[in-house]
């Protein structure tokens, strides 16, 4: 297992690469330019421009300018903000917790809805429920987190004013947050569970079970959703990525302490070291669960153990 572990590490290093690269290049095009944002704040001249462009570096050729970067990545040094002069590193330390608590209680929404409506779906195959399920399912995907919660936000906060539209200390204010961001999950957790339950019921070892006089519930509860949650935890690790990611939007609509608002801030300042911080963090924290996604398997399904300690060997 230990070797299979640095194996998956090594095999993440090339697509962060390719994450800074994409990175690099995608700020470098975007229109304006970081000194001409703190010229217009300070009112300085084109000397003191030149001087600024000197200090960041941002008169080096773009390649000497990656390479900068990258040696940063692995000093362990992000940079430091154009606009506050923090180190890049402090400022997510700061704002990264509320941003990971909302992925979280997101993910913990998108799963009990997800597998609850893909169980029920399975259940009742070709029913009504199931194309009701269906049809909320790609509701649920299609729908932007946004539009979303500015919808909550309408009928919880102003109509019914029954929770906060804005805020982040205390439960009350996670809860329109976690289930704008955990719906739209939901749908593609439901739609997997669906599928797979209905593979596994469909199987031949079920049928035997059921022809040896087993309980329906024992035979959904100790078989049946044991084979089909490996599908499940898939992409349940790969939506949690996608939710922390998704926390940016929706703390922005939600006027929240986080990531998102450091993120949507330095944008608008053409603030680089920053926006490459809070995406590298964002991306590495993907991979990482990815490989903990992986190292699952070997705990859920017997087969994939074998395969893992074959490899070893």
């Amino acid at each position: 297992m230990p070797r299979y572990v640095v194996r998956r590490l090594l095999a993440a290093i090339p697509t962060l690469l390719g994450v800074t690269v994409i990175l690099f290049v995608a700020l470098r095009l975007l229109p304006g330019d970081p000194v001409s944002v703190l010229i217009g704040v300070s009112q300085g001249s084109d000397e003191v421009a030149d001087a600024l462009r000197e200090q960041f570096g941002l008169d080096d050729p773009p390649f000497i300018q990656y390479l900068h970067f990258l040696g940063s990545i692995f000093t362990g040094d992000l940079g430091t903000s154009y606009v506050t002069r923090q180190t890049v590193g402090s400022m997510i330390a700061s704002q990264i917790a509320p941003t990971l608590i909302l992925a979280s209680a997101a993910a913990l929404v998108s799963a009990v809805v997800g597998i609850s409506l893909g169980a029920l779906a399975a259940i009742q195959r070709d029913r009504w429920p199931d194309t009701l399920i269906r049809v909320l399912s790609l509701v649920f995907t299609a729908m932007p987190n946004f539009w979303l919660g500015l919808v909550f936000i309408v009928i919880f906060a102003f109509g019914l004013r029954l929770l906060p539209a804005t805020g982040t200390d205390g439960l009350k204010f996670l809860i329109l947050p976690a289930i704008t961001l955990g719906l739209s999950a939901s749908g593609v957790i439901a739609r997997v569970v669906r599928n797979s339950l209905i593979e596994t019921m469909d199987d031949s070892f079920v049928l035997a079970l059921y022809a040896k006089g087993l309980r329906p519930r024992v035979v959904m509860v100790k078989h049946v959703l044991r084979n089909a949650v490996i599908p499940a935890v898939t992409v349940l690790g790969l939506q949690l990525g996608a939710l922390i990611a998704g926390a940016v939007i929706v703390e922005t609509v939600f006027a929240r302490r986080g990531l998102g608002q450091v993120l949507v801030q330095a944008v608008a300042n053409n603030d680089f070291p920053v926006i490459q911080g809070v995406v590298l963090v964002i991306a590495v924290i993907y991979i990482v669960i990815n490989i903990v996604v992986d190292l699952s398997y070997a705990y859920i399904d017997p087969r994939v153990r074998s395969a893992v300690v074959g490899a070893r060997r």
